[in-house]
């Protein structure tokens, strides 16, 4: 058993107000919501600190708990609903990001599944092979690398791993990036390291790559790593991402 908690609030930076943006005439929320009901989770809940999403979330039916605006991070705000909720500390909860409205359902099970059959691993996540030198290497583009056995050695917006013989003997676009893999920001977490995460400062590499997921390397947390039984589709941080997401759900696929 797994439930779900999807982070939401107003004030995003480059896209004001994106959980409550119109997605073929509904706001983009509750599309997140539809699909992680079909994952399979036991439960499903929204977690704001804006009246106005709670209020779309409950006319439409959709579960919504109020947390607090001090918030830094999603996963803050998941540890508050799971300490009010009284969750237990071996249960396990998956962060589903709100601006992911056509994430393949499937891969919200399968993160939490991996980190149930995952005994040493406190948190599992997902990931898919880069497919273009650009992405490889794109800043904006999370690569992961991980032990034989699937846990994480490190997370890094730089190209890793680096394959030095490859960069010197082949020309740009000859599978330089061959091997590397893309982070899918989905994390399935025990209730425990999410308490104790929620509870520690940011660790000095997190604050250099901005990458909340290198604090629980840093304080010895094992994350299972997988790749993922689907490619998701876009997520939305761009108004040339909502246009791009629109046009894919009107039309019944994606990219």
């Amino acid at each position: 058993m797994f439930r779900v908690v999807i982070p939401a609030r107003h004030a995003s930076t480059r896209l004001p107000g994106k959980p409550l943006l119109l997605l073929a005439g509904e706001p983009m929320i509750l599309h997140v919501h539809r699909l992680a009901l079909r994952s399979g989770a036991a439960e499903v809940i929204v977690a704001t600190d804006d009246e106005r999403i709670r209020s779309a979330c409950n006319t439409a039916g959709a579960a919504c708990e109020m947390t607090a605006e001090r918030h830094a991070s999603g996963t803050d705000r998941i540890a508050e609903v799971a300490l009010r909720r009284g969750w237990a500390d071996d249960d396990i909860v998956v962060n589903v990001q709100g601006d992911e409205p056509l994430l393949p359902p499937a891969l919200i099970g399968q993160a939490a599944a991996l980190l149930a059959v995952s005994p040493v691993a406190s948190i599992a996540t997902l990931a898919t092979l880069i497919v273009s030198e650009s992405d490889y290497l794109d800043p904006n583009v999370v690569k992961v690398v991980a032990r034989a056995d699937g846990i994480a050695l490190y997370f890094s917006r730089a190209p890793v791993p680096w394959d030095r013989e490859g960069f010197t003997s082949r020309p740009p676009g000859a599978g330089r990036h061959r091997g590397a893999r893309r982070h899918l920001g989905i994390y399935a977490y025990r209730v425990a390291a999410l308490r104790r995460l929620a509870a520690a400062p940011a660790a000095a590499l997190e604050l250099r790559e901005r990458l909340e997921q290198l604090r629980a390397l840093d304080m010895g947390l094992s994350i299972a790593v997988a790749d993922a039984v689907e490619v998701p589709g876009p997520g939305v941080d761009t108004p040339e991402d909502l246009a791009r997401v629109e046009a894919l759900l009107r039309a019944g696929g994606r990219s």
